[in-house]
């Protein structure tokens, strides 16, 4: 019997994966036809380009003929995107293998190059979903990450052709956690965020940025009798040090980042092997004075982070302004 349910198991496993492989052929098939249909409306277009108005009228006329006999997918506004997908991308050998039509689809409302190439690569290398690129694009991670880098150093990033120095050129400021699924007007303890992000681990990872791996919660340090707990810990491979995050559901303080120096400090000096590069402690907080943190911290200080945290996405008037009080700052 034992024998009989391991083969049941072996095989399922083969018919999902199957399965599986079966869909994401038909997915890029599907893409691949929608950018020939897209260039083929282009080149028409342009054939016919000396008539004012001729590329709406060839878009309305072939979906007149297509739609009644193909359905919905060949609908004006269909034949548009196909259309679009080709102008935007017209190498089909630079298509990515792994990317559905939905993911191209959410990519092709994204008007700005430099934008929509961080996407592109961030979405390949870290092979999200198309729900994880929406929910990517919606809480706006490029430009929560410039407001620490400028565009050059956050595409180089992206693109693998710069290896990443320190956390900063990874970790966003502020972090969208509205995958928690906490109540904005709600009070609540940092133990309740805690658990809230352990529930959903894999969402925090991600928002986290590249290259984390979970260590641990809570972990216990011993020093000459006295205890204390850290609250979370990761450790990123791309950056090869462990990653300390201590949650504080209220405005940070000074003694807030002196505690996290010393977790920092005890890691460095008791858990990091010799080939590891130092500790980076992150304080995510609910509000922060930069220049307190500025001042509390040594000069040129790289491995403690004070990161804001929000509880909802952010409208893109919220982003526009912070980036023009970090440009501001910077004249």
């Amino acid at each position: 019997m034992e024998l009989q349910k391991e083969l049941i198991s072996q095989i399922h496993a083969i018919i999902s994966q199957a399965k599986e492989r079966a869909i994401r052929s038909v997915d890029r098939e599907r893409v691949v036809m929608y950018w020939e249909i897209g260039k083929v409306i282009f080149e028409g277009e342009q054939k016919g380009k000396a008539r004012a108005g001729y590329g709406e009228f060839l878009i309305k006329s072939l979906s007149e003929e297509l739609q009644p006999q193909f359905g919905s997918g060949f609908s004006p506004r269909q034949l548009h995107w196909y259309r679009q997908f080709y102008r935007t991308f017209p190498i089909a050998s630079a298509l990515r293998t792994q990317f559905s039509w939905t993911h191209y689809k959410t990519l092709l409302s994204i008007s700005d190059t430099n934008k929509r190439d961080f996407y592109m690569a961030e979405a390949s290398k870290n092979n999200w979903t198309a729900r994880q690129l929406e929910r990517q694009i919606n809480s706006q991670l490029f430009e929560r990450l410039l407001l620490s880098n400028d565009v050059a150093s956050v595409l180089s990033v992206a693109r693998a052709e710069k290896h990443p120095m320190n956390a900063k050129d990874i970790i966003k400021d502020p972090m969208i956690l509205e995958f928690l699924g906490l109540k904005k007007e709600a009070t609540y303890y940092e133990k309740d965020l805690e658990n809230a992000i352990i529930s959903q681990l894999q969402d925090f990872i991600l928002e986290l940025g590249n290259g984390f791996a979970f260590v641990a919660r809570q972990k216990r340090i011993h020093l000459d009798g006295d205890e204390f707990f850290v609250d979370l810990v990761f450790f990123n491979r791309l950056l090869q040090c462990f990653v300390i995050i201590e949650i504080k559901t209220d405005k940070i303080t000074h003694q807030d980042i002196g505690q996290l120096q010393m977790y920092v400090n005890y890691y460095d000096r008791y858990e990091k092997q010799a080939y590891e590069n130092k500790t980076i402690g992150i304080l995510l907080c609910a509000d922060k004075n930069d220049t307190m943190v500025k001042i509390t911290l040594p000069e040129n200080s790289t491995n403690i982070i004070a990161s804001k945290y929000q509880i909802y996405l952010p409208t893109e008037k919220q982003l526009i302004a912070e980036l023009k009080k970090v440009s501001d700052m910077c004249e």
